[in-house]
């Protein structure tokens, strides 16, 4: 006898139909079925099957492959008892061929074979399952058919009382279970009122049957013959059966409930409109859309160009079906189209009194820009409207630039629109997709005029220095025709593919410097730039609107948290010199916040904050008063930043005198390398006239400093310094003391006009010197200067480098 002997893949299957099929012995084989007990042969063949363990009291159809089972059902037809045996494998092997014997169950059962027939390869016959069958003996088992020897177990057929009541318990179960699943039908009925609590076996292995439970669950019964103990395994599989039935009953119904509602929901919904439609009461979707339209359009002035367009539209519109993709397009192009204020213009407030005490209110400081912005109100005023105009507002972060945009739309009455076009790189932002793009939408304009609903809001345009450019577009062209007084009168939207006129819009626009916006674009702007504030005008811009507004952020009333004039002073110049006043508000909110702590332990304290309170809140102080650098070869240049002004120290000194030569540090840019070169060459041609030795360079390897080498540092306005420092070192003479200068110098000794005067002059105001050289060109430009910043300072005008070298020396 082989170890090795398998099973089929395709090993008996009989249709799992034991739910709906499992019928009456009438139903099932006609006049020749056997019962149970009668005729059991002593030798049978056997078959394996595999998706599940058969009963003795079933009676179901089985399949199987014709190739190897054919000559088993040849023989068992043959027999005069018609009999097989069918035991249950749980993994089909490969070869039916060979299997391995011990891989049998203890238990199978015995069926009468009835109706055999053949069909495309495949057995099929009724099994009517007799009774437990057990092998005692192989006869035959090198390869099918398989012959075995049987026996049958003996069972108790006097019930007790204790089995009496669990075949009533299974009863109920199989009872219960019916109602909850439909699978169960009229032939299981008629089949239940057959079996009584007298005749418990069948009735346990039906009930078993009946479950999902796994085959090896299943043959666990099967392999069970004592009554009582098969009963107790039945029975909790059988009520595990009727509680997943209920469960998928509960889930199903509360689906279907779910359902009936929504459905029910949706016919009254449809029929309400039917019925609204019928008797007048409402329009369908498409008419309450174009009716809307229509409305929108009252009392608003259309180009003749707009009207034919918007009602081509609104025809298409009328007669598009609503689900169709092109009439959500439609409808979105009607609906952008309609919200553009056609002709609707706001009223000016053309009051210079009431612009000036709104600008007063708003800002401490920037007299310069605020008679700018009277004078600009004063000519709407004379001509009577203001047409649209397109102010940049150029200076240093937290200097005001965004809240003075405000202020001109407050003082005008007309709305404020304002949107950042810092990063921007796509030109579709300004001037809209074109229809035919999927989620095309118009431009940031258009946008704005839906949002503000008049033709002529102030529109302000931030960060306008830090557009960016993609392969989508140039988005600083595109806005060349937007703030071009003469081509936005016919400002081209492509989404709305219709003309607009911009021309009443007041633009406004920041930016911190005017570098990298191109030349096209600043020609048609009116440039008015910010400067950084002076102490003076940071006390008062803290006093009257930042601490204010710290302390109602808070929530701390201003008699419980106060702060002197000179703890003020101590944090401007302390914490925060920058030009503008962002950095002053952080850190005046650091000190609200350190004290609401302090509020918060004893509300009842008053809390004043001084001077010397500053380094506990506010740690030590990141800015010191520097002592200005002095000495031979250090001169103290002005230098202008996107922050705003700043002093430059610039040093020279002798390393050798072994050769010629000139060393440059400093993060410097190109054109300050070049200032350096300038500077060097001509002290090196004109040493003789200002007093030095000529030979000095001719045997000097000099090294030119300019601190602070991690802040890059570039622009012509420190060649005057360079060679001032140089000079210094070649004359062996340190410069007069307290005195900063700025100007280009040329190879032939002239001083050439620099930018950044204002911010200039309070960086050294800020570092306490009064004493400045500036080009003769700039006369003006300081002149312009208000006089609380000229006040106390002298200031030199040179022409040439003479000029500058008599002041110094």
């Amino acid at each position: 006898m082989s170890d090795q002997q398998e099973f089929p893949d395709n090993t008996a299957e009989y249709t799992d139909v034991e739910h709906t099929e499992t019928a009456s012995t009438e139903h099932a084989a006609g006049t020749e079925l056997a019962l149970p007990g009668q005729n059991l042969p002593d030798k049978v063949y056997i078959i394996p099957i595999h998706n599940r363990p058969f009963f003795p009291a079933q009676v179901l159809p089985v399949i199987v492959n014709e190739e190897p089972w054919a000559e088993t059902l040849e023989l068992v037809s043959k027999s005069p008892h018609h009999s097989l045996a069918l035991f249950f494998v749980d993994t089909p092997p490969d070869d039916p061929r060979h299997f391995n014997t011990d891989s049998l169950p203890e238990y199978g059962t015995l069926v009468k074979v009835h109706h055999a027939s053949r069909e495309n390869g495949k057995l099929q016959f009724v099994a009517q399952g007799l009774t437990r069958v057990r092998i005692s003996m192989w006869l035959k088992h090198h390869r099918p058919p398989y012959l075995v020897e049987v026996e049958y177990p003996k069972e108790n057929t006097a019930p007790t009382d204790e089995v009496k009541a669990y075949g009533m318990a299974l009863i109920n179960a199989i009872k219960e279970l019916l109602p909850l699943n439909p699978l169960y039908s009229e032939e299981l009925k008629n089949y239940l009122n057959r079996f009584s609590p007298n005749d418990p076996s069948p009735l346990t292995d039906f009930a078993a049957a009946l479950t999902s439970a796994t085959g090896n669950e299943l043959q666990e019964v099967l392999d069970c013959v004592p009554m009582l103990k098969r009963m107790e395994k039945v029975l909790p599989m059988l009520r595990k059966e009727v509680e997943v039935a209920r469960l998928q009953k509960e889930i199903s119904a509360e689906v279907n409930l779910k359902i009936g509602e929504h459905q029910r929901e949706f016919f009254l919904k449809e029929q309400l409109k039917v019925i609204q439609q019928e008797l007048g009461l409402t329009k369908d979707d498409r008419s309450a859309d174009i009716e809307q339209f229509k409305q929108r359009l009252e009392g608003k002035t259309l180009p003749p160009q707009a009207h034919k367009r918007i009602d081509e539209e609104l025809n298409k519109l009328s007669i598009l079906e609503t689900g169709s993709p092109e009439y959500a397009v439609t409808r979105n192009y009607l609906d952008w189209a309609t919200s553009v204020p056609w002709g609707v213009f706001g009223q000016d407030k053309l009051d210079l009194k009431h612009a000036r005490k709104v600008l007063d209110a708003h800002h401490a400081g920037l007299d310069d820009i605020k008679s700018r912005i009277l004078e600009f109100l004063a000519v709407g005023a004379y001509k009577g409207s203001v047409s649209g105009s397109i102010v940049l507002l150029v200076g240093p972060p937290g200097v005001g630039k965004t809240s003075v945009g405000k202020s001109i739309a407050e003082s005008l009455g007309r709305p404020f629109y304002r949107f950042s076009v810092g990063g921007m790189r796509d030109e579709a932002e300004i001037k809209g997709h074109r229809r035919t793009y999927i989620g095309a939408q118009p431009g940031k304009l258009v946008q704005a005029l839906k949002d503000v609903e008049v033709m002529n809001p102030v529109i302000m345009l931030d960060e306008i220095d830090k557009m960016g450019q993609s392969f989508q577009g140039d988005p600083a062209s595109a806005l060349l025709e937007t703030l071009d007084p003469e081509q936005n009168v016919d400002f081209l939207d492509h989404y709305l593919d219709l003309r607009l006129d911009l021309s009443k819009v007041l633009f406004v626009c920041t930016a911190n410097t005017l570098d990298s916006i191109p030349g096209p674009l600043l020609d048609r702007m009116e440039v008015i730039r910010l400067s950084g504030y002076i102490t003076e005008e940071k006390i008062a811009i803290a006093k009257r609107h930042l601490w204010p507004k710290q302390l109602e952020k808070a929530g701390v009333s201003k008699n419980s948290l106060s702060i002197s004039d000179s703890a003020l002073r101590a944090v401007i110049d302390g914490y925060a010199r920058e030009a503008g006043v962002r950095q002053l508000e952080k850190q005046l909110g650091k000190l609200v916040r350190k004290a609401v702590v302090k509020l918060l332990d004893d509300p009842k304290t008053v809390i004043k904050i001084g001077p010397k309170d500053l380094e506990a809140s506010l740690g030590m102080p990141p800015f010191r008063n520097e002592q200005v650098i002095s000495g031979t070869g250090v001169i103290t240049g002005l230098a202008w930043t996107s922050m705003g002004g700043a002093t430059l120290p610039i040093e020279a000194t002798r390393i050798h005198t072994l050769n010629r030569g000139f060393k440059l540090t400093g993060q410097l840019g190109d054109v300050m390398k070049e200032s350096a070169e300038i500077a060097y060459s001509y002290i090196s041609a004109n040493l003789q006239q200002f007093g030095g030795d000529p030979r000095f360079f001719d045997e000097a390897f000099v090294h030119l400093h300019v601190p602070e080498g991690a802040t890059p540092k570039d622009g012509p306005s420190a060649g005057v310094t360079m060679a001032s420092a140089l000079l210094s070192l070649a004359r062996n003479q340190a410069p007069k003391k307290g005195i900063a200068m700025t100007g280009e110098l040329t190879l032939t000794g002239y001083v050439l006009p620099i930018g950044g005067v204002r911010e200039k002059v309070i960086a050294a105001r800020r570092q306490k010197i009064h004493e400045l050289i500036l080009p003769e060109p700039n006369r003006g430009n300081f002149e312009e200067l208000p006089d609380y910043l000229k006040e106390g300072i002298t200031v030199h005008f040179a022409k040439r480098f003479t000029d500058v070298a008599k002041v110094l020396f």
